[in-house]
């Protein structure tokens, strides 16, 4: 359920402002946040209840084994102050508990958990001498030293003086032999976490590991209002309105130049002050669902594309590109967007009195697929929940539907409103293929989340039996019909506004996982079983030359 407060949050929180001041101290003598088991530093939690500093489950799970161990229930995110109980299984939403407690970690962490090198420090509250002071004596400056351990060493944390046994020189030249090897092996940027952006880094991610997409978006030109007298007015006042387009072209080429520079993480701030502007409802630091913000997003980019000057191209000019989207924007009302994620539903109904069938042609950029009930109606009842497939939520998707009472079709044979069935084909596939698992739904006076397991293949989804061949153009626009795997989105947690979003992307051959500022590399199975919430697919390239222009 959401908004729901976790009844774990007041017995689990055991450390206050002035412990934070103090680990804020501690943080700038060693100058990490680093899992104490394992020593990495991307992605901690914080326990509330001791101030222990592990890795996520996305690392080694070194938090959840704490919590396990101590039954110490909740933690803290440093990168997003995400608050998370382990015995809930749920992301926590209590801003009252929580508030003061996130602002001192945001006081002297940055979005992905580094120092920041322009935080005031105000110790009297923590210690009674600043480490910062190099001038004074040493002897003062190590009882201080000694008193911030003995302090931190009574809630329960072993931190011990670090050892200097090499000179400054010799460890930053190993730390520059480290950062050399690892660019070989870096395949992924992160995006920082501006404050439950989640929802968004999830999709640009995904997007990103879209080739065709990237590489068009990638390639325009710096997109500036024109200042010529050949722009009518008209045209001039909506560009003065386009932003998003420039925003998510810098985003690309910041996560593409990143990865040739061995960045850890970029931030997508001037797009999400965009989005603020044009698409008012994600404005704020509130978690969003992050298919609604792919919905608005394509939407918008969309109108941007069709108000651009012709000098903006519709595709890409290298070859490879134009096998994938159309080589013109001749066709009305078309645009990058729609040439690769379009594809046109037709819907049919059938009245039952006489048997006539009225047919009608949609377009659609993705398809939102519910889960059929039989999977989940005892799903909290059940040791052993049935399997679904995503080729049984298309299945459903298609089948024959009669109409509710509150629906009745007019029927222009018997001249009234009559019973009547209602059912959808796929007439048009598109080159990637966007399938949103609707998870949510509402029950009663709340929304709950179908939390199922969903197979789903990596390779060789097949569409051919969703899809109306009613004619040889058809057949011709739709003869390749196989898709290939090329992101995935997930949700974790009960509900969209206390949830997280993190996605899987395909880059290179090779599967890495997404968490904001976090990126890791992980197995072909990891991605199998995970639970979707948004699946892309790439059409495969065998028969790309078909396209879809009809």
């Amino acid at each position: 359920m959401e908004s729901k407060n976790c009844i774990h949050l007041k017995d689990g929180i055991g450390i206050d402002r002035n412990f934070l001041k103090m680990q804020k101290l501690m943080k700038r003598v060693e100058n990490k946040f680093e899992c104490l088991d394992c020593k990495d530093n991307k992605d901690n939690w914080m326990c509330l209840k001791c101030g222990s500093i592990y890795c996520s489950r996305y690392i080694n799970e070194h938090a959840k084994l704490h919590s396990e161990n101590t039954g110490h229930l909740v933690a803290i995110s440093i990168n997003t102050t995400s608050a998370y109980c382990y015995d809930c299984n749920d992301f926590v939403e209590d801003e009252d508990d929580l508030n003061e407690i996130r602002t001192e970690i945001h006081s002297y962490t940055n979005d992905n958990g580094t120092s920041d090198s322009e935080t005031s420090l105000n110790l009297e509250e923590a210690s009674t001498k600043s480490l910062s002071n190099q001038q004074q004596d040493t002897t003062s400056s190590t009882s201080s030293y000694d008193s911030g351990l003995d302090s931190l060493s009574s809630s329960g944390i072993n931190l011990r003086p670090r050892k200097r046994t090499k000179s400054d020189d010799e460890l930053d030249t190993q730390k520059n032999v480290r950062k050399k090897a690892s660019i070989s092996k870096k395949k992924g940027v992160g995006l920082k976490n501006l404050g439950n952006t989640c929802f968004m880094n999830s999709v640009l991610q995904s997007l990103h590991n879209i080739q065709q997409f990237t590489d068009y978006f990638s390639s325009l030109p710096k997109i500036e209002q024109p200042k010529s007298r050949l722009y009518t007015r008209s045209i001039k006042e909506n560009l003065d309105e386009i932003f998003l387009v420039e925003e998510l072209r810098k985003v690309l080429i910041d996560l593409n130049s990143g990865i040739d520079n061995n960045k850890a993480s970029i931030s997508p701030e001037g797009l999400f002050l965009v989005i603020w502007k044009v698409v008012p409802q994600f404005k704020g630091y509130h978690q969003n669902d992050s298919h609604e913000f792919l919905r608005y997003m394509l939407d918008r980019l969309h109108t941007e594309l069709q108000t651009i000057p012709n000098s903006i191209p519709s595709s890409p000019s290298n070859s490879k590109m134009k096998n994938f989207v159309c080589p013109s924007p001749s066709k009305k009302g078309s645009s990058f967007v729609t040439n690769i994620f379009g594809g046109t539903l037709l819907s049919e109904v059938k009245c039952l009195m006489c048997g006539q069938e009225s047919r009608k042609h949609d377009p659609f950029l993705d398809l939102s697929l519910d889960i059929p009930e039989k999977y989940y109606k005892d799903l909290d009842d059940s040791d052993k929940p049935p399997v679904c497939h995503i080729s049984d939520c298309l299945s459903s998707f298609v089948a024959i539907e009669e109409l509710t009472e509150t629906e009745l079709y007019y029927c222009s044979n018997c001249k009234k409103k009559q019973r009547s069935t209602k059912r959808f084909w796929i007439r048009r596939l598109p080159n990637v293929l966007c399938l949103h698992i609707k998870r949510f739904r509402w029950n009663s006076y709340y929304r709950t989340k179908i939390d199922l397991r969903i197979k789903f293949p990596i390779q060789a989804l097949d569409l051919s039996k969703f899809v109306l061949n009613s004619g040889p153009e058809t057949r011709r626009s739709n003869s390749n019909s196989i898709y290939d795997l090329a992101a995935v989105i997930v949700h974790h947690g009960s509900g969209t506004s206390n949830g997280h979003y993190t996605s899987y992307g395909l880059n290179s051959g090779v599967w890495m996982h997404f968490n904001d500022s976090s990126v890791k590399e992980v197995t072909e199975q990891v991605v199998a079983e995970c639970k979707p919430y948004i699946l892309f697919y790439t059409k495969r390239d065998g028969d790309s030359q078909n396209k879809t222009c009809d």
